[in-house]
């Protein structure tokens, strides 16, 4: 796995423990975390998706915000997803799903890292049939 850049010791000590596979990757100066194998709930068209997180320069000061999956997710109840665009990372095309933060819930320095980001994107999956429909 490559580490072009490195993350705050507990980010990676989170990681570990939670026995995902995970690599940074710097292009261009784009910093991305790709965390592999990461798992998709129940009613999506793959279990397992390779999920992106752009890290800003300036993390963890600076917010964490949206993710990118590869391959593409799709709801197997045909139900489409919204917000979604593609996007080239590490010469494959993936995902990216447009979901924020919120003034309610904004980036709080200090306390927010990668893996209360992980927490929203396990919700944002979650959270899709809620919005959309059911299972």
């Amino acid at each position: 796995m490559r580490r072009q850049f490195t993350l705050p010791e507990e980010d990676i000590e989170h990681l570990d423990a939670r026995g995902l596979s995970w690599e940074t990757v710097n292009e261009g100066g784009q910093l991305w975390l790709l965390l592999h194998d990461f798992p998709i709930p129940n009613g999506y068209n793959h279990a397992n998706a390779s999920v992106a997180i752009s890290i800003p320069a300036q993390y963890p000061i600076e917010q964490l915000d949206m993710m990118w999956v590869y391959p593409e997710l799709s709801r197997t109840d045909g139900q489409l997803i919204g917000a979604l665009s593609p996007q080239l990372i590490d010469q494959k095309n993936y995902q990216r799903w447009s979901r924020h933060r919120t003034a309610e819930f904004p980036w709080r320095p200090g306390v927010d890292s990668i893996i209360t980001h992980l927490s929203l994107v396990e919700d944002w999956l979650e959270r899709e049939f809620q919005k959309v429909g059911k299972i």
